[in-house]
């Protein structure tokens, strides 16, 4: 049986993630597993709002897609604007970083802007810049354990 679906998740190219941070909170949380699909940038890039898994100084990343080439993204007063137009964030609480302030910057060619739902306590595209789509890994499908549900 866990021969079968280890065969299974490597055939369809599921990877399963561990999260090791709080920096997506209250999204995820440290020690929650997650399945990434590989696949699903092989023929399209990242889009805004995708979860997605990349990696960074030889660590294995999760972060939320803010912006994409082309995009000029900041941050005024807590709220992520992405070219100049407030961006609605459901799973951010605004309240936790008033007076966060960012940019505004460009996101170049090839490169996505990532951040982490937690912003106060998250390292990501604000200090290591944008991330070469080369880098990403896949987005995430679902958080299996503890519970599953929807990312």
């Amino acid at each position: 049986m866990v021969v079968a679906a280890a065969f299974l998740v490597g055939s369809l190219l599921l990877e399963p993630v561990r999260v090791e941070s709080t920096s997506m909170e209250p999204t995820l949380r440290a020690g929650d597993h997650l399945l990434v699909d590989e696949r699903a940038y092989w023929r399209a890039a990242p889009r805004r709002g995708d979860l997605v898994v990349f990696d960074h100084s030889g660590s294995r990343l999760v972060k939320r897609v803010a912006a994409v080439a082309g995009d000029t993204v900041g941050i005024e007063d807590g709220v992520l604007t992405v070219n100049g137009r407030p961006v609605t964030e459901p799973s951010i609480d605004r309240r936790t970083f008033d007076g966060l302030y960012y940019g505004p910057a460009h996101v170049p060619d090839g490169t996505v802007f990532v951040l982490g739902d937690n912003r106060r306590h998250s390292v990501d595209s604000r200090q290591f810049g944008p991330v070469p789509v080369g880098q990403v890994r896949g987005r995430v499908l679902l958080r299996w354990w503890p519970h599953p549900r929807a990312p």
